[in-house]
C-alpha cells in the first residue's frame, strides 16, 4: 500500500539515497520535506529509541559504535543519529562520528546520520527528531542517538528517547557533575567507560552516593513527586514502588568490554517500561515534545514574519533597540497581542 508520496514510498521500499535526501531536506527545511514526513507518521512507532549523552571525551562514539556491532550480531538493524556542535562562527560542523563508526558503513542493516546543531541548544540538532522518525519508517529496530557533548544542560534527549544512557568517565571531574542538576535525573542506565583507567572505582561510588541521595530525597514524608522522579539505585531492577533503579556499568569500549552487559542493561529497562505500562507515557511524552516543537517554530516564524510586514526588518528592529530609541519589551508585547488579535 503506498503512501500517495513518491518520497516517502522509496523510503519505505528501503531505498537508502531517498532516506539521506530527506533527511537533509528535512535538516535544511526543504520544501517538500515535510509533506513526506507527514505520509510517513502512520508508519512510525516501532522503534526503540535509546539516546547516549555524557561530557565530551567520554566515548560516546566508541560505545556506539559498538553497541551497533552487538545488536547486528543479534539481528537487530540500527539507525544512528550523532549530533556534533556547528560553529558559531563559519556555521561548519566537523561531523567526526562516521570516522568512528566506518567499520558498519557497508552494512545495509546500519544507516549513519551525522547532524550539527546549527546553533540549538540541549545536545540535539533542531531536526534530530525528524530524521529519528525517518530511521523509524524505515524499519530499523532499534534508533540510538548520540548527543553533541556539551555538559549539564543536554537532557533534550530525554524527551526523545526511551532509554537515555548517560556516559561517565574517570578523570573528567564527574563525581563533580553528577552533582549537578539534569543529566544525573534523566539516566536511566549510567555507563562507566574508560574503566580500566585510574579512579573508576571513585566515579562509581560518587554515582553510587548521588543515586543514594535521591533515594532519600525520594523517601520524605509527602513529597510522591520526587519519590517519581528520583527513584534510583544501582541494581537496574525495578524498585517495591515499580520504579526502576538505574544501573551503573563499567566499560571499556576499546576493547569491547562491559557492552554486553551495557546492552543487557538497556534492554532491562525496555522490558521493565513495556511491562509496567510506562512505555506508552514515555511515548506520550515524545509526543508532546516533538508537537510543542513543532508549534514554537511555527509561532516564532510567524511572529517574525508579522515583524517584519508591520515593524520592519528584523536587523532594523534591532538597530532601533541598540540606540535605546525602543524597548524590546514594549515592542515584544505589542506584537504579541498584535498576533493575538
Amino acid at each position: 500500500m503506498t503512501t500517495g508520496n513518491p518520497i516517502a514510498d522509496r523510503v519505505l521500499a528501503g531505498d537508502v539515497r531517498a532516506a539521506a535526501r530527506l533527511m537533509r531536506d528535512l535538516d535544511d527545511r526543504q520544501p517538500g520535506a515535510e509533506a513526506a514526513l507527514r505520509a510517513l507518521f502512520p508508519r512510525t512507532g516501532r522503534a526503540y529509541v535509546v539516546g547516549l549523552t555524557g561530557a565530551p571525551g567520554a566515548g560516546k562514539s566508541s560505545l556506539t559504535d559498538r553497541l551497533i556491532a552487538h545488536h547486528r550480531a543479534h539481528g537487530r538493524t540500527v539507525g544512528v543519529v550523532a549530533v556534533d556542535p556547528t560553529s558559531p562562527f563559519t556555521g561548519g560542523a566537523i561531523l567526526g562520528d562516521r570516522i568512528r563508526m566506518q567499520d558498519h558503513a557497508l552494512d545495509p542493516g546500519v544507516f549513519i546520520r551525522s547532524l550539527g546543531t546549527r546553533g540549538h541548544l540541549g545536545g540535539l540538532s533542531r531536526s534530530t527528531s525528524d530524521v529519528v522518525q525517518v530511521l523509524d519508517a524505515m524499519g530499523k529496530d532499534v534508533v540510538i542517538v548520540e548527543t553533541v557533548g556539551v555538559g549539564q544542560d543536554e537532557i533534550e534527549v530525554a524527551n526523545l528517547a526511551h532509554t537515555v544512557v548517560v556516559v561517565a568517565v574517570p578523570g573528567l571531574g564527574d563525581d563533580v557533575q553528577a552533582i549537578k542538576a539534569g543529566v544525573l535525573e534523566i539516566a536511566d542506565v549510567f555507563a562507566v567507560n574508560k574503566a580500566d583507567r585510574e579512579g573508576a572505582d571513585r566515579t562509581v561510588r560518587d554515582l553510587q552516593g548521588m543515586l543514594e541521595l535521591r533515594r532519600t530525597v525520594a523517601a520524605r514524608p509527602g513529597d510522591h513527586d520526587a519519590a517519581h522522579r528520583f527513584s534510583g539505585g544501582a541494581s537496574g531492577l525495578a524498585a517495591p514502588d515499580g520504579s526502576w533503579e538505574p544501573p551503573i556499568v563499567r566499560t571499556v569500549a576499546l576493547r569491547n568490554e562491559g557492552i554486553a552487559e551495557l546492552a543487557a542493561a538497556i534492554d532491562a529497562h525496555q522490558a521493565h517500561l513495556e511491562a509496567s505500562g510506562r512505555r506508552r507515557a514515555r511515548d506520550a511524552a515524545r509526543a508532546r515534545a516533538a508537537f510543542v516543537a513543532v508549534l514554537r517554530e511555527r509561532l516564532v516564524q510567524g511572529a517574525l514574519e508579522r515583524l517584519e510586514a508591520e515593524m520592519g526588518e528584523l536587523d532594523a528592529v534591532a538597530e532601533r533597540i541598540a540606540a535605546h530609541e525602543a524597548d524590546p519589551y514594549a515592542l515584544a508585547d505589542e506584537l504579541a497581542a498584535r498576533l493575538r488579535a
